[in-house]
């Protein structure tokens, strides 16, 4: 069994960073997507970032040039670094790993709220 497990979420103030961490039960990290989606209340699941396994990154449009997304294969972690904060967003934050052989996995999720 594949398990994400988020850390990193928590309250704060618009114009602040956080860093999200999400660490994966088994060793198929190296090869494996990872990434991030986001859901706000009210709206779909939402594509924050996500990178390969030879680390090419990709973006939604709302986060370009404010969040980093990066990863640690030695850790099994992947991170999102979120700079610059805005209150939309606002949003619970899922893990995602396109894991081969397992399919995709998601973690419990984790909150972030950003006051203005």
């Amino acid at each position: 069994q594949v398990q994400l497990v988020e850390s990193g979420g928590g309250l704060v103030q618009a114009g602040g960073s956080l860093r999200l961490s999400c660490a994966m039960s088994k060793n198929f990290f190296a090869v494996s997507t990872m990434g991030w989606y986001r859901q706000a209340p009210g709206n779909e699941r939402a594509l924050v970032a996500r990178i390969s396994s030879r680390r090419v990154s990709e973006y939604g449009d709302s986060v370009k040039g404010r969040f980093t997304i990066s990863r640690d294969n030695v850790k099994n972690t992947v991170y999102l670094q979120m700079n610059s904060m805005r209150p939309e967003d606002t949003g619970v934050y899922y893990c995602y790993g396109d894991v081969p052989g397992w399919g995709q996995k998601w973690g419990q999720g984790t909150q972030v709220t950003v006051s203005s």
